[in-house]
């Protein structure tokens, strides 16, 4: 089962400065992370966006979602990630560098160098990169991330696999681009002004998200939520019909007994995917 989550690229609008927005958007990777995300889109609000918008947006949640061993390799040093130090572990399995790691262990390696007889070096977060064969139909590149089996630190016995990376992708994509996709699943819009969840309610709506393989969860941003970016009024929500607007199957107010004025984009993805993530 699959899980999309999307986020605007306004969603660091009300913060104060760039490390209360990198902050922020720490949190947004941390909930990817903790609720197994296979991916976190930024869809365009350039309405909303003030200081920081989609660049800054993808830049930091991109590194963060980079395993610890790769981030100086990959980064370098850049103004978006000033106050990189501040964001919290996300802790993917599989991708720390800690020696304690049970094995065998998938991990995210970059490849360093392209050598002869189909060799590369790869760092994956030991000592030194590693020199392994690029299986059969694959092909590796320099500075291309690829994932690397560890099954032994000493002696080193590891193999580049052809498998999806540990962790979750960051990518800006339009919003209706991303509904559209075959594999979303079903399509959820989050708002105070969707249908409440219930329990009876969360029983239907797991079972049909079992059996569409998957969903694509939508947030809105703090003071600017969904229906407001898409033109619609709140009543417009309660009276939408399927086929109405970018693509939503349904619209779904996750915390239907919500005690604060505005919940943060951050805060609305842990309410929302510790409730969509539960299974039967």
């Amino acid at each position: 089962m699959t899980l999309s989550v999307l986020v605007p690229s306004s969603l660091v609008r009300e913060a104060e400065d760039q490390r209360e927005a990198t902050r922020k958007l720490g949190y947004v990777a941390r909930a990817a992370a903790v609720f197994r995300a296979d991916e976190l889109v930024i869809f365009p609000d350039e309405d909303g966006e003030n200081k920081w918008g989609g660049e800054f947006v993808e830049t930091v949640l991109r590194y963060a979602a980079t395993p610890p061993y790769l981030r100086k390799e990959v980064w370098g040093k850049r103004d978006e990630l000033r106050y990189a130090g501040i964001l919290p572990p996300v802790l993917v399995s599989s991708t720390t560098a800690d020696d304690s790691d049970e094995l065998p262990a998938l991990r995210e390696g970059i490849v360093t160098e392209v050598g002869p007889d189909d060799r590369v070096r790869v760092n994956c977060g030991m000592q030194h990169p590693i020199s392994l064969f690029v299986p059969p139909g694959m092909d590796a590149t320099e500075g291309e991330r690829v994932a690397v089996r560890i099954s032994s630190r000493e002696p080193v016995r590891a193999r580049i696999v052809d498998e999806p990376l540990p962790g979750f992708d960051v990518s800006r994509m339009d919003l209706t681009e991303a509904l559209g996709r075959p594999d979303a699943g079903v399509r959820i819009a989050t708002s105070r002004y969707g249908e409440p969840l219930s329990v009876p309610r969360l029983g239907e709506l797991t079972a049909r998200i079992a059996d569409a393989d998957g969903m694509t969860v939508v947030f809105g941003s703090p003071g600017r939520g969904l229906p407001d970016m898409l033109g619609m009024t709140p009543e417009d929500v309660a009276d939408v019909e399927p086929s109405v607007g970018p693509g939503f199957d349904l619209w779904l107010n996750t915390i239907p007994r919500q005690g604060s004025d505005v919940v943060r984009t951050e805060e609305a993805m842990f309410a929302s995917l510790a409730s969509l993530t539960l299974t039967e």
